[in-house]
């Protein structure tokens, strides 16, 4: 693999002095991809316990929540010895729709187990959080994970595994069925008036796989953008194929809290509750 880290200004990412911060353009190395540019923001801690986590900020698969979803996270990973890599996934604003996103997030965790020395992590203690659409991306990814489908039709052979190790979807895009699926993101992603295949196809609770990796969903009853029934039913399809998840359900908060130290973390610290949820799985423990 060619250089990989180039240099940035460290206050771009607004996250502690201790970390190694650069960007990467994921698809710089395969030549049919080579007028793409798609980067993830990258933040190494010094005190690095080998996890990993990409982060997929929210959006409607419109626009990207960087600085509430992307950065406050990428921050609080940071502190606890996590590296984070901000991806930033092509979206319907800049004219790209399916299959874009899926072969950006596919792309990066392909990067990162190849790459796991380079960037100091343990190729099997890879996470990825996604906030509302990026929800969907990221359980999308451990859905079909252990499909290639999307890197091998652009030419690329891989044996790793695409799936995450753990799958964090909050308040996310969950449905593509017409009676409570959120409209602009499916819009996005497939176009406005998809046939009943493809809205089968990108309905997670539809695909939830018999091997699916551990999932902790996070979504409130009041939320007023994603309704949150589209949490229920794809806690009621992890349940039905026996997955290790936990669906953490709040009577308020809302949407787009991402992990900002704002009232709704304060009162509630579901963010501390992720952190035993993890450290229960072994994600933390260094055992480099």
């Amino acid at each position: 693999m060619k250089k990989i880290f180039f240099l940035s200004i460290i206050s771009l990412f607004s996250v502690a002095a201790y970390c190694h911060n650069f960007v990467q353009n994921i698809w710089e190395d395969v030549p049919s991809m080579k007028h793409h540019r798609v980067i993830m923001e990258v933040s190494v801690p010094e005190n690095c316990n080998g996890s990993a986590v990409i982060i997929c900020p929210g959006g409607s698969y419109d626009h990207l929540g960087i600085i509430t979803e992307g950065r406050s996270t990428a921050k609080w990973f940071n502190e606890k010895g996590t590296a984070t890599f901000i991806l930033w996934y092509r979206v319907a604003k800049n004219n790209f729709h399916y299959p874009a996103m899926m072969e950006d997030i596919q792309r990066t965790i392909q990067l990162l187990r190849e790459n796991s020395f380079q960037y100091g992590i343990h190729k099997n203690k890879i996470a990825a959080i996604g906030f509302s659409a990026g929800g969907h991306l990221v359980c999308w990814s451990g859905e079909f994970g252990k499909r290639k489908n999307e890197l091998e039709k652009l030419g690329i052979s891989t044996d790793a595994n695409l799936q995450p190790d753990f799958v964090i979807p909050v308040y996310p895009v969950v449905t593509m069925k017409d009676d409570i699926c959120h409209k602009w993101s499916r819009k996005s992603l497939i176009g406005k008036n998809p046939d009943e295949r493809t809205v089968n196809d990108f309905s997670l609770e539809l695909n939830v796989p018999e091997q699916m990796c551990p999932v902790y969903l996070v979504a409130c009853k009041d939320d007023p953008v994603v309704i949150y029934e589209n949490s229920v039913r794809l806690a009621q399809a992890l349940e039905e194929k026996n997955a290790d998840y936990v669906f953490k359900s709040y009577d308020w908060g809302g949407h787009g809290f991402g992990m900002m130290n704002n009232s709704f973390m304060k009162t509630f610290h579901w963010n501390e509750d992720l952190y035993l949820w993890l450290e229960e799985r072994g994600f933390f423990k260094n055992d480099n």
